[in-house]
């Protein structure tokens, strides 16, 4: 047997595979499952739970959905657009139906994708009651005339919104906030990436020695955010200074970056710049181009500093909204390297400042044994780097710029620093 520690990689494949099986919703019990689960790794995590008909700027929490089964029998008995078999066979929040219909008026209430005729599309109905059923399209151009069975036994009613929250002290009040969203069936990169990244995240947040307090939250989106700014908006204008939303993480195809709705956050500028070094062929999108809980943070009013890094961006890839967004479409390597990404923000943000040299001119760094004694021609390469920071270290340039104009990872640019300020050459107030 291997005594191996699994990578951070297989650990959150792991544990995509143990929540892909269930049916998640904008509520439900699906939700509180994934919930429970994610609070294993994170105990921490607190649950909450909003009645139905809170009112949330706009919007009200919804009736509560839950589902036990749902299937069509066609006219020779054979049982299509199975639940136990997929739960993306049931458009989410059908209503509760048992009845025998006529062909043309069951196609009126299927869902398929001639483009993709061997996919399941996603679909829902949440705020508009109506039941449909979700199949290969070519499963449905076999249909033949006659009476079918439709039984959906679910029901809506009375009950909660549920989602979950993690604080993460830091040394100072100013926060970090992480969001994701737990409200999709059985889809990886679309639903399970997100949560799965972000539960990794927070357990290794609880191994380092934060600067920052981090506000992490699994919410359904949409009204899940919606709700959550409702109840805490003014704390979070007041102190978070970065945030992403943590979705679409999982495949190993691309790179993407979605901004802010102003562009010019810290978030931004982290982003970009661990993009520039990992990843540099990635695609910006514009924020018009945005599709996920960036809409909230960054509408009028709320103007949060939130951002995305994302592997293949939702609504991009042709497996988006499928069943083929399954366990083959995400990897290890994949969501590995995207936890990457963002524990390499996450060390950007803590080691950001604006640094300023101690000293008048360039310092003598070989009685500091930070330079070669002998003098000839490359026996300063070492020390470039050290000499660029302190060159740019005026009191007006961050970490991060600094980090931009002698073109290294910002990351390795505080390892220097540090050298540097141990020996009392750089003053990094904060740090």
């Amino acid at each position: 047997m291997s005594d191996r520690k699994p990578s951070s990689g297989e650990e959150i494949y792991s544990l995509i595979q143990r929540l892909w099986p269930i049916c998640r919703s904008i509520t439900g019990p699906g939700v509180r499952e994934t919930l429970n689960i994610i609070k294993q790794k994170i105990p921490e995590l607190l649950i909450h739970e909003v009645p139905t008909g809170t009112a949330c700027f706009d919007w009200v929490v919804p009736k509560e959905w839950s589902v036990r089964d749902a299937y069509i029998l066609t006219p020779e008995g054979k049982k299509i657009a199975d639940f136990q078999i997929n739960n993306l066979h049931l458009v989410s929040y059908s209503i509760p139906i048992e009845m025998e219909v006529d062909l043309a008026t069951l196609e009126s209430h299927l869902h398929s994708l001639p483009d993709q005729p061997d996919a399941i599309p996603y679909v829902t109905s949440y705020y508009k009651p109506d039941w449909g059923f979700c199949l290969p399209h070519n499963v449905r151009a076999r249909l033949k005339p006659g009476r079918y069975h439709v039984k959906i036994d679910s029901t809506l009613s009375d009950g909660y919104l549920t989602y979950g929250s993690v604080t993460l002290p830091g040394r100072e009040r100013q926060e970090i906030f992480l969001s994701t969203y737990i409200c999709h069936p059985s889809l990886a990169n679309n639903e399970l990436s997100g949560p799965c990244v972000t539960a990794q995240i927070a357990e290794w947040l609880q191994t380092i020695d934060r600067r920052y307090t981090y506000r992490i939250i699994f919410i359904p989106e949409t009204i899940g955010a919606i709700l959550y700014l409702s109840r805490h908006l003014e704390d979070l204008k007041k102190n978070v200074i970065a945030g992403y939303v943590i979705t679409c993480v999982g495949d190993d195809r691309t790179w993407s970056f979605m901004p802010s709705r102003k562009g010019n956050t810290l978030s931004d500028a982290v982003a970009r710049h661990v993009l520039q070094h990992i990843a540099p062929d990635f695609k910006e999108y514009s924020f018009l181009e945005r599709g996920s809980d960036e809409r909230q943070y960054c509408s009028p009013g709320v103007d949060l500093p939130v951002a995305s890094i994302m592997r293949s961006k939702y609504a991009t890839y042709p497996e988006y909204h499928t069943s083929f967004d399954n366990l083959d479409f995400v990897s290890p390597q994949g969501l590995e390297k995207s936890f990457i990404a963002y524990t390499r923000a996450i060390e950007t943000i803590e080691s950001n400042c604006t640094p300023h040299t101690r000293v008048l001119g360039e310092p003598m760094m070989s009685k500091r044994g930070l330079r070669a004694t002998t003098g000839k021609f490359g026996s300063a390469s070492s020390t470039v780097s050290m000499m660029n920071l302190l060159a740019y270290s005026d009191g007006r340039n961050s970490m991060i710029d600094i980090a931009n104009i002698i073109g290294i990872p910002a990351w390795e640019l505080s390892l220097i620093a540090r050298k540097l300020q141990a020996e009392n050459l750089l003053a990094m107030e904060g740090i």
